[in-house]
């Protein structure tokens, strides 16, 4: 029997398409929208690209709540998960079935400066204000997020400075091998691009770096990275680490409790473990399946992740997970307009990354999801097709 009431907490991308997944399958029960925000459900990706660069102002996703019959409760705040009850900082929501989709929040550096986030519509319309030609402009972090935001602000005309405790840009996400082939795009843009240089605090003024250096800035943003947004269920019985974990159905421990999108670590038998993916394609497509099994369903959720990022005139496009990978295969010279990099396992294709090259992206995800062995030698020729990488 379905629930009689569905309580979504989090009204970004997933809980907006949960709410649309469960009208979609016919679930007749109440649906309630709860958002700590105050604006109505939007995309985050274009924030840190169109936004910031001035080509768009709005990214609402203008839902027909109307029809979807759902009620939406925005600037509330979840504080609690009781026995059947959610508290937020105004009212209290009784529930039969609760998606968790918080989402996760911006990580913050010691010290009393001024240090901006870009996370919320709000934190990027703010920041562009702030992105004028002569703006001496520091951020902190060399991953993707730090990479889209210094392309925005040199293109605005920005004197910006990237400082990076690692020893390449990306290097926590793709390893630094692989990160270094981004070290020129950052020259090429006016960048500078500071590697190896740890932060102790963002002071008023500037960044204290921690070899006692100062690096005077008129703006500084930090991009090191987001936490699962779960604090506030601590102690209710949901087991957490590293976000609320979910089996394989994105179902929680306590029984009716789902989590969908950047708070969830669910289980993939693809890559046989927990994964926590922090992209716009998981806040999509997790809630088809969180939707279906609260309708009565039996549906798996176990994709091959995908990301894409714009940064210094590039696309720049991740399929996979290849942190089990045993052999790293290039396809195509890195100092290249276009190039890739394969990551396999015992044989096997299991990531990708690709510059410039969305055809390879493209077949890549569909080898990956296939689980066909494949022939290294194939994958790092260019003139061979990715597809075409499959041993017969």
């Amino acid at each position: 029997m379905a629930p009689a009431r569905v309580v979504i907490v989090g009204a970004g991308l997933g809980g907006l398409r949960t709410a649309e997944e469960l009208r979609a399958r016919g679930y007749p029960g109440g649906v309630t929208l709860i958002g700590a925000e105050a604006r109505p459900p939007y995309d985050r990706p274009p924030l840190s690209k169109k936004v910031l660069t001035g080509e768009i102002d709005d990214t609402g996703l203008r839902p027909d709540l109307e029809s979807l019959g759902i009620e939406l409760c925005l600037a509330e705040t979840a504080v609690q998960l009781g026995d059947g009850v959610l508290r937020t900082d105004r009212a209290e929501y009784p529930w039969d079935a609760l998606v968790v989709a918080t989402g996760a929040n911006p990580v913050t550096l010691p010290g009393d400066g001024e240090q901006r986030v870009l996370r919320t519509a709000d934190d990027a319309l703010a920041l562009r204000e702030r992105l004028t030609p002569g703006t001496r402009l520091a951020i902190v972090g060399a991953g993707w997020i730090g990479a889209e935001l210094a392309t925005a602000a040199a293109n605005r005309g920005c004197e910006v400075t990237v400082v990076e405790a690692a020893q390449a840009p990306l290097a926590a996400a793709v390893g630094a091998d692989i990160g270094r082939q981004t070290i020129p795009w950052y020259a090429s843009a006016g960048v500078d691009l500071r590697l190896r240089t740890p932060v102790a605090a963002i002071e008023p003024g500037g960044i204290a770096l921690a070899d006692g250096g100062w690096l005077p800035a008129d703006l500084v943003v930090t991009a090191v990275g987001v936490r699962p947004a779960v604090g506030w269920l601590a102690g209710s019985g949901i087991a957490l680490n590293n976000g609320v974990v979910v089996d394989a159905g994105l179902a929680a421990s306590i029984p009716g409790v789902y989590a969908v999108g950047d708070c969830a670590s669910f289980w993939s038998g693809r890559y046989q473990r927990q994964l926590r993916v922090e992209h716009w394609d998981v806040a999509l497509h997790s809630p088809v399946v969180a939707a279906a099994n609260i309708a009565g369903g039996r549906e798996v959720y176990d994709p091959v992740p995908y990301f894409w990022s714009e940064q210094f005139g590039r696309m720049v496009q991740y399929v996979g997970w290849h942190g089990g990978a045993d052999q790293v295969v290039w396809r195509g010279a890195p100092t290249a307009a276009k190039w890739a990099v394969c990551w396999l396992a015992a044989g096997r294709l299991v990531a990708a990354l690709t510059v410039g090259l969305p055809r390879d992206l493209l077949q890549a995800r569909r080898l990956i999801e296939s689980g066909a062995a494949v022939d290294a030698a194939a994958l790092a020729d260019p003139g061979v097709a990715v597809r075409d990488g499959a041993r017969e």
